[in-house]
């Protein structure tokens, strides 16, 4: 089965070469002892986790020196082991030392979202819900740790603004209630858009699914009070199609919301509390 898709787009080349660039500054001063020598180094893993980067080291070595070579010995999104390499390198030494900090920071910042992705994925296995991320993402990085969540094994939730029109707590309060902010959207966006409306109460849930929203959100209800109302809002749907979703929830009780019948569950933590994946690049001896 083939692991999550990345698109190497000129918008992701561009902000590889500026982070190289943040980095390099000036030119690496070190570089003089180095230049011209041959040298190999290889990445290993100092954790159990999920590896998430790989070919975008393999990018950054070679946006420094297209004489780079590597070879990747994980894929991403396989699980790894303390000990395991990961990734092969050769080429000239002052260019593996100079993009070694860049690479490292974002392949073990990735890995971490996808570690973290993973341990809640396998708390609803068999369950038929999916998990899903959000958009507390850090500003520049959506992208990355989006397809970070795809290797740990969760889905994409919107990507940005204009992916679904996504109806809040402000807009229901100053558009003049959920029907008539639904009515505003549907007349103006595209019709392959989704309206997706979050509620805080059962009562806010069924208004939504009255005024035809695509999805609820259901915020930070306990999973009892979601099982009982899931079944109400399947049936005022009338057959439907109807994603409702649980979010604002407690990781260590996945189980519980799963039960309660909703399609996916969202969560920002394996964003924003998770620890980076530790991986270290060893040098070998400098060839002849």
């Amino acid at each position: 089965m083939p692991g999550p898709f990345l698109s190497f787009t000129p918008a992701l080349e561009a902000q590889l070469r500026a982070w190289l660039d943040e980095d390099l500054g000036r030119g690496d001063l070190t570089a003089p002892a180095l230049a011209g020598r041959p040298a190999r180094a290889h990445w290993v893993c100092k954790a159990e986790g999920v590896l998430c980067g790989g070919p975008l080291a393999l990018a950054l070595f070679r946006l420094l020196d297209p004489q780079v070579e590597g070879r990747l010995l994980v894929a991403d999104g396989d699980p790894v082991t303390k000990g395991q390499r990961l990734l092969e390198l050769s080429g000239d030494a002052s260019a593996l030392v100079a993009a070694e900090r860049t690479a490292l920071n974002l392949v073990m910042r990735l890995s971490g979202i996808a570690t973290a992705t993973a341990a809640l994925v396998a708390q609803l296995a068999g369950s038929g819900v999916r998990l899903a991320d959000t958009r507390k993402t850090t500003p520049g990085l959506r992208v990355l740790e989006k397809y970070a969540v795809r290797c740990g094994g969760g889905v994409n939730h919107r990507l940005g603004l204009d992916d679904a029109a996504m109806l809040k707590e402000n807009h229901l309060a100053w558009s003049g209630g959920v029907a008539a902010a639904i009515a505003a959207v549907r007349s103006q966006a595209p019709w392959p858009s989704r309206i997706i409306v979050e509620a805080e109460t059962a009562s806010e849930a069924e208004a939504a699914v009255r005024a035809g929203a695509d999805g609820v959100l259901l915020d930070e209800l306990a999973p009892a009070d979601l099982a009982a109302l899931v079944p109400r809002l399947r049936a005022l749907a009338a057959g439907r199609s109807l994603v409702l979703e649980a979010s604002g929830i407690q990781p260590d009780q996945l189980r519980l919301y799963a039960s309660s019948g909703v399609d996916l569950i969202s969560t920002s933590a394996p964003v924003t509390r998770s620890s980076w994946l530790d991986l270290s690049m060893r040098f070998e001896a400098v060839m002849a």
